[in-house]
């Protein structure tokens, strides 16, 4: 009956998940799924969480689907991991979130009012999570800021965490500040380490004043990751056009291909409708 369902195209959720029991299993499985562990399988985790969020910051709705399913594999893998120690299982897994969400949601599972702001459902649902927190003995402020969310990801939940206690800048002036000072003394250290030191300090006054300016540090570096790759393709393309590539240019010539690319975008945004 498993090998018919495992061939089924329409065999769903439970078609994957004995899909992924068949390639743990110790005898007849997949010698490589087989010796995998949840901390060997963490970082492929997060590499297909990002690929997912790659796919729709390109809109390529078309890839989506793929990068959804790889990963919630990633989710089947490590419950199977899980149900296999005797730990919990799929069912389990999604019984607790849905628990959650609708734990965390009374005006909308329960008897609240659905009448009130998204800020203001926004600070309730931090109440909640709050008390969830003390429920798991969590009682310091930064308590249950996962240590493995991307560094700017992570700086800009405990700077907020430590901002609704009162341990924040009043405004955007107070943080420029700091961002000149933390920048003299980076300019100031010659040891590596220090370096490194004051080089996280400086980041983390940056993230703060994204934070201040209602910005996401992680959505600003991408866009302007994804600026620079655009503008160096241009470059490419034009020395490409005349049979060359960026070893056979210079820095003036390349960085005139530069500007002449960004005055192009400008100009095309201006032009937009």
């Amino acid at each position: 009956m498993s090998d018919d369902l495992i061939h089924d195209p329409k065999g769903g959720m439970p078609r994957l998940l004995e899909i992924m029991r068949r390639l743990r299993d110790p005898e007849t499985g997949c010698p490589w799924d087989i010796e995998q562990d949840f901390v060997s399988i963490a970082p492929y985790t997060i590499e297909e969480a990002y690929e997912v969020a790659d796919a729709i910051e390109r809109e390529a709705w078309g890839e989506l689907k793929g990068e959804l399913g790889d990963l919630l594999l990633q989710s089947v893998y490590h419950t199977q991991m899980a149900e296999e120690a005797g730990m919990f299982s799929f069912d389990d897994v999604a019984n607790a979130i849905s628990d959650k969400m609708v734990a965390r949601h009374p005006h909308v599972f329960g008897d609240e009012s659905r009448d009130k702001s998204a800020e203001q459902q926004v600070l309730d649902w931090e109440q909640i999570k709050a008390a969830e927190r003390a429920g798991k003995q969590e009682t310091g402020v930064l308590d249950g800021v996962a240590k493995g969310l991307p560094a700017l990801t992570r700086a800009l939940k405990l700077q907020n965490r430590a901002a609704r206690v009162g341990f924040d800048w009043p405004s955007t002036d107070e943080v420029l500040d700091k961002i000149v000072e933390e920048a003299q003394e980076l300019r100031e250290v010659e040891n590596e380490t220090e370096q490194l030191e004051e080089f996280g300090d400086l980041l983390f006054v940056m993230v703060n004043l994204g934070r201040h300016m209602g910005l996401d540090p992680e959505a600003a570096l991408r866009a302007t990751n994804a600026k620079f790759t655009r503008r160096f393709e241009s470059i490419e393309a034009a020395l490409a056009a005349e049979g060359r590539t960026p070893k056979d240019s210079n820095l003036t010539e390349m960085d005139a291909l530069w500007d002449a690319a960004k005055a192009e975008e400008k100009a095309q945004k201006k032009n937009a409708p």
